[in-house]
Order: C-alpha cells, then structure tokens, then sequence
C-alpha cells in the first residue's frame, strides 16, 4: 500500500470481474489471490445543511458516542461471523435507518431479500428481474445499488440503480415501502431520477447513499469507453451525481455550474462503492483501476466539483504507464500497484457500538486477491496503514461491504453468495 496526499487523481480499472481490468464485483474474478507486498502493514490481532433538505442519517448517539475512546490502542482482535448464505449473487446489504432488525440483501438479477431478525426471509422484499437486464450471466450490470431516505421509518422512500435495456442504461428509480408493514414494498417505481445511456456492461458504478447535506449521491461508471467520457461535463459517466430527491430537475446549490447539473464530482473511471463516515461526513470513494493501479479517495463535506484525473491519471501516475503527462486532478489518499490489489472495494469508516476500539478506522478490500486493508483518515491524509487479511480470515472475495442502522459493518460475497458481520474477534 502506498499512501499519498489528500486525495488527487483516479486511475483506470473497475471492481471484481475483469482480468485486471476494470468492471463491477458482479462477474467472477480471475485469479487467484496476488503476492502480499514488502511494504505492506501486517494484520493486526488483539490489541451545512442545504434548506429543504431532509436530516442526514447516522448512527444513533452523541458525537462522543461515534468516537473513538480515549484510552484504545491499536487496532483490536476482529472476526468475520457469517448471518446468510445461499444468496444468489448478492452485490450490496443495507439496513433501513432506524431499523436494527432488518436488512435488505440486493441479488444482481433483480431480487431484494429481506433478512429479518438473522433469518432469510422466503418472501422477496421486492422482485425487480422484469425491469433489470444485463446480457450474460458473467457479463457486469444488474442490480447494484440502495439507499434509504434518512426518514425511511416514516415515509418508507428508497432508491434503487441497476442497469436495464436496451444497451446498458443506467437508471436510478424511487420505490416505496409497502403501507402494510417493512416486509415489502410495493411492485412499481414511484418514479425516476436518472435514465441515461451507458452503452456497456462494465464501469456500471452503482452505489447510492445520502450525506449529511441530504441529497442523494450517486457513482456511475465511465462505460470503459476511450476515450473516456470521464472528463466530459455535458455526461453523467465517470461521475458522482448529487441528487435533490424532493426536486430532481433542480440542481442543488454547490454542484457544476457548466455541463450536466447533477454532477458533483467527475474524472472516475468506476467508482463501484463509496461511503459517507458517520461521524464527519467525509465521503470515501473506491475507484477500481486500469492497468497498474487501485486507489481510495477522500473528499471533505461539501468540498465537491473535483476532477480526479481518470483518464489522464491512473493514481498519481501518468496514463497510460510510461507516458509523460502534466499532472491532472485531485490525487488519491491511498493507492495500491497490481501486485497487491486488482479491483479496489470502497468499504465504510467503523462507527458501530460493538467494537469501540475500531471507530474512526477505515476498512475497504480487494475482490481480486481477497486482501482487506485499512486506514485512518486524519483530516489530511491517510495515517496508520493496517492490512486486515489475515486477522479476518475471509472465506470468498469481498465484492461490496454495508452498514446496519447502528452503523455495524457486513462484507458481501459475490462469488460464494454469503453476507458477513464483521465483530470483535
């Protein structure tokens, strides 16, 4: 792991699926796990509001709560304990704010499944397989994203990105929990917020979640085009788009002034997952690369309309390797060469309550060599490099990691249909 300054420029690649090339975590990996490199950390065992916008979900307590105690040091003994399995092709597991006895697993087809109470429930939360289309059971694409309203408890809004006919679009759809009850919700969209040609089946992004400002932000894939739309303002591909839900035709104050009023951030290869801290609201964002090298960036709330370099920069380095090029964009916090990571899987920053020692540390992971690493960001630049591999022994590639309302964290497997909590060891 190489650690860089505040966070800069993207590279090419895209999440688990493609020969060291880009794409989603939603086709199986080739390869077997990569060489652990020298400079790797070893695993550690043991020891402002926008008017309007509606409150910013997180975890129940104090800022003192989310915190990270005082008297902890180190990183402490972690496991994996495995709560579903049988799953088919889980991308993403989410619980509804408010709500510690459910979560909503996504199958890349088109199902929801509902975990209540640790059980896999027999009855679909939601089927979707109509609307959801990707053209081979190993091509990317499907269903790949959900994200609750802040207010879920009351209102019972959500969103959900997949990918849909004809060739590859990409659509984001508002949906509703059903009045009778959480265990569903009803079949047909409430309405959509994006719909907009992708013209491929990998660099899908897919990820949705709301920041603290209350809008909705959203990762899509630069469709592994070249040359890259990335940079384009006047496309939604490459980009993080920042979405009023209650006015989406409105652009919220802050994103790009020029070219597509939903854009947020822009020059991102596949920025398959990314997450908000609970505590801070930074925004951290895994974007897959291309040929040599993964990166995680970091933004700052309300620091956004970044260029991240994709596709002149691969990381903090020239693309493609060896050429010359003046440096463009912002550079990533952390970045990995090939040899330890394939297809970078952005994680969350720990703010649960079972393992207090652990707040405040950023864990994401690899789907291609199984690796998880971790981080603590410290305003500037990303300090304390622990690799976690070996602490939690993983069974599977992970292909997207997820927070329940108490804000615990949970590792998918794609590739082995099981969903993981991660607890103290």
């Amino acid at each position: 792991m190489q650690v860089a300054g505040p966070p800069e420029e993207p590279r090419e690649g895209g999440p688990p699926g493609q020969a060291a090339a880009a794409g989603n975590p939603v086709q199986a990996a080739q390869g077997g796990p990569g060489a652990i490199a020298a400079q790797n950390t070893p695993a550690a065992q043991g020891a402002p509001a926008t008017q309007g916008a509606p409150a910013a979900q997180g975890a129940p307590g104090s800022a003192g709560e989310l915190a990270r105690p005082a008297k902890c040091g180190g990183v402490p003994s972690l496991k994996l304990t495995m709560v579903a399995s049988m799953l088919d092709q889980p991308t993403y597991v989410a619980g509804p704010p408010g709500d510690p006895s459910r979560l909503l697993v996504l199958e890349k087809t088109g199902i929801i499944r509902l975990i209540k109470d640790g059980a896999v429930q027999q009855a679909p939360f939601l089927d979707v397989r109509s609307r959801v289309f990707f053209p081979a059971p190993n091509a990317e694409g499907g269903l790949l994203g959900l994200a609750f309203h802040p207010d879920y408890a009351k209102n019972g809004r959500f969103w959900l990105h997949y990918s849909s006919a004809p060739r590859g679009n990409v659509v984001i759809e508002e949906w509703k929990r059903a009045a009778q009850g959480g265990d569903s919700a009803h079949p047909e969209p409430v309405r959509s917020l994006v719909d907009v040609k992708h013209g491929a089946w990998n660099h899908v992004g897919g990820m949705l979640a709301f920041g603290k400002d209350g809008y909705l932000y959203a990762a899509i894939g630069d469709s592994a085009r070249s040359p890259s739309p990335a940079a384009d303002l006047t496309s939604k591909l490459g980009k993080i788009l920042r979405i009023d839900v209650d006015q989406p035709g409105k652009a919220p104050a802050g994103n790009m002034t020029s070219g597509d009023p939903m854009i947020w951030d822009y020059g991102l290869r596949n920025p398959w997952r990314f997450s908000f801290d609970r505590l801070t609201g930074d925004m951290y964002i895994g974007d897959v690369g291309q040929k040599s090298w993964e990166e995680i960036l970091v933004e700052r709330p309300g620091q956004g309309r970044n260029d991240y370099g994709w596709e002149a920069m691969e990381g903090t380095h020239c693309y493609p390797p060896g050429a010359t090029c003046k440096p463009r964009g912002l550079p990533p916090a952390v970045e990995h060469p090939r040899s330890e990571a394939g297809s970078i899987i952005g994680g969350y920053v720990y703010r649960g309550a079972k393992i207090p020692c652990l707040r405040g540390r950023y864990l994401y992971g690899d789907y291609v060599t199984g690796r998880f690493f971790s981080f603590v960001w410290d305003g500037k630049a990303a300090t304390d490099p622990v690799e976690l591999t070996s602490a939690l022994n993983p069974n599977g590639l992970p292909s997207s990691f997820g927070e329940d309302a108490a804000g615990e964290i949970y590792v998918v497997m794609f590739n082995t249909g099981r969903i993981y909590r991660l607890d103290p060891g």
